[in-house]
């Protein structure tokens, strides 16, 4: 690998080539289209505003329209076993769950004649498949709370997801409330999912508002003008509306989770901000060079344009792994990524050279004056005086103890999550203060089973009336299981392996001329470790026919599967992509195999975090109450890696082709290792604070992923921005040497041929 210079030898770069800005404009298809952005300016900000102006109308509604499904694994056994409950016997899990407390106990006159009313009232509405009570049902006991003043009314809605929603949109409000004496309140399934929509619309725009006058602060920091401070925004405005276009418009071919909006926000607002800041970074960094307007402009383009447009790719190529799992709920998010972060590249690329090219020098204009007087720095300042110089120095010199320390201290920080447990979503990732989670802790704590939620199994090809003894016998057998308090079939009812109820009108709807399902009720929560073990133990009871199990247990076990059997293929196409997308932009082995594995490395202390904050309930007074179930929703760390990861490969992209700039100039490894992050580190460490103040803006949600999601992903900003660029960054790229910038002579030769360069 030959001799490399040591730190203390580095050379600086000859005067006036800092920056590179005092150099003739380079050429190329990028500069050519910086320069037609300048001279086109007024043409291309004419477009963007019109385009704007139509989008707004367009996509102002796009939430209204989304789906809040997604989050099952279609095709599965569970989902299958739904799919006929619901075609077949027009039965399954109840959608709506209302809680009918009264002030003395619910067998008294007044009172059963308020719950006979309601169970007719709501069955008699439109989109009610069934309504059964306690009081409908015969007194049934376990529709009556232990205490005896509360019972049960259960409701399933007819149609597909979204129909549900919106049948429970309009039932839940006229419903819940005081009802001549008696209390009521909604809960279950769909209940809790439309407040978990509510809630996320509400605590977005909050997220917004106070993310907005945060992020304009910092940008004043950076810029210390008011003109260049408001160009990021508004390149994050324009990204976001147009991916709610874009959503808007796949939606009319797929479906598309309206949790989507978040991340779109998230990212939007963060990816523009990142982007624009370095584009008007570099822009006033050619005018400061003695560049006129419009070179600048090209050189801009053609230098940081090319840079963004190459990380736009790799965060997209990140959020396309998603689109490997069926779910469409995370496809949903690989939609609205890959479009915000497309359309933020286009507009940092397209739109906002055009606006520089209009302001011209008056980028600076409005100065903030305090800022301004700290701002001036001696003219000729060294740059190897830069604080991220000496910070890159420093490791360089003792590369082995600081790689050392950063990454024991990143795999330790990684270890609660071998212990991590999963979930789906239900009503505790509500806060305490939220009707639907209220009403929920009424069912645990005052019922003795589940009956919101039971286990259901499909023998579709039985005759229950031809087979009735060996549907008998598969029940008793049934509810002998741990956990399981009822298994309600059309033989009867069972409990403790015996009949405890002969067949009567009730049990008439187990049963259909294309086959028979039962209900198998039990004491445990279905998302949890016991709920998903008792789906095991009813799928291995030997059923008399081929059985289906499904409800809401059974769609986490067979969504967990589905994530297991799908993600190597997922983190394949990352790794693959990265590794593809680095060579064909630096031209190294080495290094893009060095960014897959830093990148990974950075995501241990948020993974790490996910466990021991919101699976353990630890510093919940740091990021705000939540309830603690133990377990973390199964999906959050899927989208956390692939959004994290692209992140990490975003400031990785940034850093490369300052070091690759550099070294292509001098051929020094070392110094261009130092030179590289002293002229981005303060740039990445401005953006990761931005980012980050979008994202933990989300911490004030009071939905629990929300608050992980934004929590996670701006530890990871921050971790990957300090230690893995500060420290782990140089460290490596020393002790490789020159090794960093080798390829065998095949590949050397079809990168020059193809390689991403201008």
């Amino acid at each position: 690998m030959g001799s490399h210079p040591t730190p203390d030898s580095v050379a600086a770069p000859p005067p006036g080539q800092e920056g590179g800005s005092s150099a003739p404009p380079g050429g190329g298809p990028l500069a050519r289209f910086g320069g037609w952005l300048a001279r086109r300016r007024r043409l291309v900000l004419v477009s963007a505003l019109i385009a704007v102006i139509v989008a707004v109308p367009f996509g102002a509604d796009v939430e209204s329209r989304l789906s809040e499904g997604g989050i099952t694994s279609p095709g599965s056994e569970a989902a299958r076993a739904d799919a006929l409950l619901n075609t077949e016997f027009s039965a399954g899990s109840p959608h709506l769950v209302f809680v009918v407390k009264a002030p003395g106990s619910v067998d008294g006159p007044e009172v059963a004649r308020q719950g006979e009313r309601l169970t007719a009232e709501l069955a008699a509405e439109r989109g009610v498949v069934q309504a059964a009570s306690y009081w409908s049902l015969g007194r049934a006991e376990p529709l009556r709370a232990e205490d005896g003043r509360s019972a049960l009314v259960l409701v399933r809605l007819a149609g597909d997801e979204d129909t549900v929603r919106k049948s429970a949109k309009r039932l839940v409000p006229q419903t819940v409330g005081e009802r001549d004496g008696v209390e009521v309140t909604a809960t279950g399934v769909t209940a809790v999912r439309m407040e978990i929509e509510e809630r996320s619309s509400e605590d977005l725009v909050k997220a917004e508002l106070l993310a907005a006058p945060v992020v304009l602060f910092i940008l004043l920091l950076v810029f210390r003008s008011v003109v260049a401070a408001l160009l990021p925004l508004l390149v994050g405005v324009i990204a976001v509306i147009g991916s709610f276009v874009v959503l808007r418009l796949l939606d009319l071919l797929v479906p598309v989770s309206v949790f989507s909006v978040n991340i779109t926000t998230a990212l939007g607002l963060g990816l523009a901000i990142d982007y624009s800041l370095f584009v008007v970074t570099r822009y006033r960094e050619e005018l400061a060079g003695g560049r006129e307007v419009r070179a600048a402009i090209a050189e801009t383009v053609r230098t940081a344009g090319r840079t963004v447009v190459f990380s736009a790719l790799t965060v997209a190529l990140s959020l396309s792994a998603m689109l490997v799992f069926p779910m469409y709920h995370l496809r949903s998010f690989a939609y609205s990524g890959i479009a915000v972060v497309l359309l933020a590249a286009v507009g940092s690329v397209v739109v906002l050279p055009a606006m520089l090219a209009v302001l011209g020098r008056r980028v600076d204009a409005l100065s903030v004056p305090r800022l301004r007087r700290r701002r001036k720095p001696a003219p000729k300042r060294d740059p190897q005086s830069g604080f991220w110089h000496r910070i890159a120095t420093a490791v360089m010199k003792r590369p082995v103890p600081f790689s050392v320390a950063v990454v024991a201290l990143l795999l330790a920080l990684g270890v609660p999550f071998l212990r991590v447990e999963f979930a789906d979503s239900d009503d505790r990732v509500l806060p305490p203060s939220s009707p639907a989670y209220r009403a929920a802790q009424v069912l645990r704590e005052d019922f003795d089973s589940r009956e919101g939620s039971p286990v259901s199994v499909v023998l579709p090809k039985v005759d229950a009336s031809a087979r009735a003894a060996d549907v008998a016998a598969y029940a008793q057998e049934v509810s002998r299981l741990p956990g399981v308090t009822r298994v309600d079939a059309a033989t009867g009812f069972y409990a403790q392996g015996r009949q405890v109820e002969p067949p009567n009108e009730a049990s008439a709807r187990f049963g259909s001329d294309t086959g028979t399902w039962l209900a198998v009720i039990s004491d445990t929560e279905p998302y949890s470790q016991q709920g998903m073990d008792l789906v095991g133990a009813v799928r291995g009871v030997p059923a008399p026919a081929d059985a289906l199990v499904g409800g809401q247990a059974a769609l986490l076990v067979d969504s967990k599967a589905t994530l297991g059997e799908k993600l190597p293929w997922a983190l394949g196409i990352i790794a693959a992509s990265t590794l593809v997308l680095l060579f064909l932009f630096t031209g190294s082995l080495l290094i893009p195999v060095k960014a897959v594995v830093l990148n990974l490395l950075s995501l241990t202390a948020t993974f790490g975090a996910m466990v021991f904050v919101f699976q353990d309930g630890n510093l919940r007074w740091l990021v705000g109450d939540f309830v603690v179930t133990g377990m973390i929703d199964i999906d959050t760390p899927v989208l956390l890696f692939c959004v994290a990861f692209g992140l990490s490969m975003d400031y990785e992209v940034f850093m490369l082709s300052r070091i690759k700039e550099e070294y292509a100039r001098s051929g020094d490894n070392t110094a261009s290792v130092a030179w590289g992050l002293e002229h981005t580190g303060r740039l990445i460490t401005a953006a990761a604070a931005l980012v980050a103040s979008v994202l933990l803006a989300f911490a004030t949600s009071g939905l629990t992923p929300l608050k992980l999601l934004g929590v996670g992903l701006a530890l990871a900003v921050v971790v990957d921005a300090t230690l893995v660029r500060g420290v782990l960054v140089p460290a490596f790229m020393r002790l490789a040497g020159r090794a960093n910038w080798w390829a065998p002579a095949p590949l050397a030769r079809l990168h020059k041929r193809i390689g991403l360069s201008d």
